[in-house]
């Protein structure tokens, strides 16, 4: 019984150690499984992140496609107002304006008119209602300089036309006020009266016109006998309707009435008659028949203050224009007149006397009368610079000296050139000294005098030309002036002296260098370099003793300053031990 309990025993602690053992091995599984699961968990946790991450990147790469997107701006159609095309586009609404203006009236006035080509009108009228609603976005997309630069923001653009006045007349303009003929019918043209709103136009066209054409005053004048008409072709339509209103023929100063003549009843006729009579009223001419009730007088009076008022306005401007058109003659006969007169006071011969007079009718037929200077006075120096390149600078090209000068020399040289015309008799001929032996004729683009403007040292001629030059005709001839010609050549040093062995080249060749008097004015130039020097020295050294008397007269005054303050400090410091 003892050994079986003993081995009871063993068995229980082997038992035990094997629950022990199974214990620990569940233990370390268990582990291991959470083990695991911590890994999972971290694994999840490592993939969120980096799907984060990647959310991330990706809202960051969308939000800068974004941002590129809403930095590219998008390109958009934008009128510059400086174009061909915006004169143009001018032209185009001009036309269906002025169809509103002329017809609109007279078909309201003019019942036949209207009733006859019913369709026709409705087609134009509604192909100028298109032209107006394109209007309105061209207006809205129609640039504007700021600061010198075409403002091309259509949101500016926008915000700046629909605070204009212009807008609200252009809104006004486009309004359907057809809708009314659904319940009036067609033939009532009046409600679309409202189209003339557009008017600013037509004047847009006009004041463009003006400036773009070579005949400006005969456009005005043009201009001005059109706004004639218009306001005669539209008091003769309103003539027309208040004789339909009071009734045709019940008086002697309406329409008369077709019943009496058939030929009032033509439609040709009634609008003819109607313009005639508004005509007579409108220049005060008269001759018409006189009113006879009260609103016909009242019309009549009307009619005469708009014609006294208007009239004499455009007569004015018309005078005007016309006295502008012939000031250039009356200034040239002016000057034609005084020298005519000092010559006749001075008892000139006739000889002279009439060669004066043809220099001055050649002036005047060749355009020669007005001064280049002064006709260019406003423009900008670069405006200037360009035309006067367009003019002469392929003339200055041709000159052996400054073929090969650079551009910007030619530029300021062209600005310099003065126009100066030569009598008689139309070409220049290098003569002899006898002043009639001719060597050679010179043709257009021909030059002189090149030489002698650049004053080279040594030359036998001097500063004197080598030919004697005479026009045998009316010559057109470009002066350089020697001043003008070293002010350009400030900026140039080496093309100053790349000119000067030129034209010494030139001399050497036609054997008019002295080699000595080279030698001698080098010598002398040297001179009168050294001269200047010493003169400088001297006029330096003065101001330098002028500099040091004033140095030494403020150190005096210091140093007496000085003492004053210190002896000033002495007495202060005595009182204050008393």
């Amino acid at each position: 019984d003892i050994s079986s309990k003993k081995e009871e025993k063993k068995d229980d602690k082997k038992n035990e150690k094997d629950e022990k053992k199974d214990e620990k091995k569940d233990e370390k599984k268990d582990e291991k499984k959470d083990e695991k699961k911590d890994e999972k968990k971290d694994e999840k946790k490592d993939e969120k992140k980096d799907e984060k991450k990647d959310d991330k990147k990706d809202d960051k790469k969308d939000d800068k496609k974004k941002d590129e997107k809403k930095e590219e701006p998008k390109e958009v159609w934008i009128m510059d107002p400086a174009t061909d095309m915006y004169y143009y586009w001018l032209v185009t609404i001009a036309i269906p304006v002025f169809y509103n203006l002329m017809l609109l009236v007279a078909r309201a006035c003019f019942n036949e008119l209207q009733r006859q080509n019913t369709t026709m009108w409705m087609v134009f009228d509604y192909i100028s209602d298109l032209i107006y609603y394109i209007d309105t976005f061209v207006r809205l997309r129609t640039g504007f300089l700021e600061q010198g630069l075409l403002v091309k923001d259509p949101k500016i653009l926008k915000e700046k036309y629909i605070k204009t006045r212009q807008f609200k007349l252009d809104v006004i303009s486009i309004i359907p006020t057809d809708i009314v003929f659904f319940y009036l019918g067609v033939n009532n043209p009046e409600w679309r009266f409202n189209r003339l709103f557009r008017l600013s136009r037509l004047f847009e066209f006009f004041d463009r016109t003006e400036t773009r054409t070579n005949f400006p005053n005969i456009f005005r004048i043009a201009n001005l006998v059109g706004y004639i008409i218009i306001i005669i072709h539209w008091n003769g339509c309103l003539y027309f309707a208040v004789s339909k209103v009071l009734g045709f023929g019940s008086d002697t100063w309406v329409y008369p009435t077709a019943e009496k003549n058939p030929e009032y009843g033509r439609l040709a006729r009634q609008y003819i008659y109607c313009f005639y009579w508004s005509t007579l009223t409108l220049t005060t001419i008269g001759e018409t028949p006189p009113p006879v009730r009260d609103i016909e007088y009242f019309f009549v009076v009307c009619d005469f203050l708009t014609g006294v008022l208007i009239f004499a306005t455009i007569v004015g401007n018309v005078g005007a224009m016309i006295s502008n058109m012939s000031a250039a003659r009356v200034e040239f006969q002016a000057k034609i007149d005084s020298i005519k007169q000092y010559m006749q006071f001075r008892k000139v011969s006739k000889e002279l006397e009439h060669r004066v007079v043809k220099w001055f009718d050649y002036l005047w037929t060749e355009e020669k009368t007005c001064d280049e200077k002064q006709v260019l006075k406003n423009l900008p120096d670069k405006l200037k610079a360009e035309i006067a390149i367009n003019v002469h600078l392929e003339t200055l090209r041709k000159v052996r000296i400054f073929q090969d000068c650079e551009a910007g020399l030619l530029v300021e040289l062209v600005l310099k050139l003065q126009p100066q015309v030569f009598s008689p008799e139309g070409k220049l001929a290098v003569v002899a000294d006898d002043g009639v032996t001719q060597f050679v004729v010179l043709s257009d683009g021909a030059y002189f005098g090149e030489i002698s403007i650049l004053g080279i040292k040594g030359s036998k001629a001097g500063n004197r030309r080598t030919a004697n030059i005479r026009s045998v005709g009316y010559s057109d001839l470009f002066a350089l002036s020697k001043e003008d010609l070293m002010d350009a050549l400030i900026e140039y040093p080496d093309a100053k002296y790349a000119l000067e062995d030129k034209g010494r080249a030139i001399l050497m060749k036609d054997n008019l260098i002295d080699e000595a008097l080279v030698s001698a004015t080098d010598a002398k130039d040297l001179e009168d370099k050294v001269n200047q020097m010493e003169a400088s020295v001297d006029i330096m050294m003065l101001k330098l003793k002028k500099l040091m008397a004033q140095y030494e007269s403020s150190q005096r005054k210091l140093k007496q300053r000085l003492t004053n303050m210190s002896n000033q400090v002495r007495t202060l410091r005595s009182d204050q031990e008393y």
